[in-house]
Order: C-alpha cells, then sequence, then structure tokens
C-alpha cells in the first residue's frame, strides 16, 4: 500500500497530495496573485499547526509593499509625462530667446530689431512689406525686389535714415505685390506661465501667449 508523503512550503505549511501547479503564463505575480496565494495557504494549512502570527504578518507586509510600488511606479510615470517637451522645465530655458510665430504684428526685441517672413506660394518680380502703426499710417516700407517661391526674411532696425528710433511699438505686416500663404514674425520670449491645471506651459511674448508647439523657429 502506497503512502503520500507531506510536502511542506518555505513557511513550513504542510500541503498533502500536492501536485504540479499548471503554468498560467505569467512571468510576474502582483497583488490578486498574493492574496490567491495567501487564501490557498490558509485553507490547506494544518489545524494543529496553524501558521505563525509573525509569518501571517511578514506576508501580509510583502503584500503591501508590493502594491506600494506599483502605485510609485505609475506616479513615477504620470511625473516623467509631466516633464516632457511642453513641460515648464524645458520651456523656461527659453526665457529671452527669440521664436517666429504665425503673425501680422511685429514688435521690437531688446535692441529695437523689427523683424519676421513670409511664404510666397510662388515667385514674384517685386514685392514689399509695409510696416503699419495703430493710426493707419506707413512707418517703413521694406523692398523685397524679386524673389522666389518660399520662405523671405524682412527686418528693419527700427530707425529712419539719419539714424534715429521712430519706432517701439508693435507694428502690423502688410505684404504688397504678393498673397504670402503665412505671415510670420519674431517675438522674445518674456516669461513662462505654468497653468495650475497641469497643462502644456505658455510662453509669453510682446505678441501675445504661445505654446511652445506653435514655435516655427527659435534663436
Amino acid at each position: 500500500m502506497s503512502t503520500t508523503s507531506a510536502v511542506t512550503d518555505t513557511a513550513g505549511l504542510a500541503l498533502y497530495g500536492a501536485a504540479k501547479p499548471a503554468s498560467t503564463g505569467k512571468s510576474d505575480m502582483g497583488q490578486a496573485d498574493f492574496l490567491r496565494l495567501l487564501t490557498a495557504q490558509m485553507q490547506t494549512q494544518d489545524p494543529f499547526e496553524p501558521v505563525n502570527n509573525a509569518e501571517m504578518v511578514s506576508q501580509m507586509a510583502t503584500i503591501t509593499n508590493s502594491s506600494g510600488i506599483a502605485e510609485m511606479n505609475q506616479s513615477l510615470a504620470a511625473i516623467k509625462e509631466q516633464l516632457s517637451g511642453g513641460r515648464i522645465g524645458d520651456a523656461a530655458s527659453w526665457i529671452g530667446r527669440s521664436m517666429l510665430v504665425e503673425s501680422n504684428i511685429a514688435a521690437p526685441d531688446t535692441t529695437g530689431l523689427y523683424a519676421g517672413q513670409i511664404t510666397l506660394p510662388a515667385a514674384v518680380e517685386s514685392a514689399s512689406v509695409d510696416l503699419v502703426d495703430g493710426s493707419g499710417n506707413v512707418v517703413k516700407t521694406i523692398d523685397l525686389g524679386s524673389q522666389p517661391g518660399g520662405p523671405v526674411s524682412f527686418y528693419w532696425d527700427g530707425k529712419d535714415d539719419k539714424g534715429d528710433q521712430i519706432a517701439s511699438a508693435p507694428l502690423q505686416v502688410r505684404v504688397n505685390g504678393a498673397k504670402p500663404t503665412q505671415v510670420a514674425t519674431w517675438a522674445t520670449i518674456a516669461a513662462v506661465q505654468s497653468p495650475a491645471d497641469g497643462t502644456t506651459s505658455k510662453l509669453i511674448t510682446a505678441l501675445g501667449t504661445y505654446k511652445p508647439a506653435d514655435a516655427i523657429s527659435l534663436s
């Protein structure tokens, strides 16, 4: 007559008639797996030699630690996402630099320079850019001459022919001799705003507030 030998686990519990566990296809163990294992262990323990209280506390602590580590990993992943490209840590390094943004208003930088870019759909024989003040007066006309299709840059130092500063306020950009597909101007980044709701940081300029993704180019 054959006898069934007792098999004990690492906690010293007797598991009679232990069978080879079926493969689950999982390579790790989560909190739910720990709870199922603990429940099965309590159901099959020897009533004359119940599990030691210290061992029970140790196993519960293992479950708690496992859950805590999982939650911590989720929190770290969320923090990593918040610190990606558009967040304040990266955007703050843009302060003091200039960004090219789509706008028909040009504002001077710290040196008084007005600068921008128009995109032409095709070549033109003659084109020019007027900078117009709030009263509708043309403060400066920038002759661009003959240009191929594509982006064309323009700039003005804000001074007249005598070298006197005659403009220091934002001016409207008006294109003559062509119908550009895009008008963009350079704006100096004065500050960075980080919304309280955790959304993408905003860049504050003399032309308004922009997202980092609004920058066509950065200098």
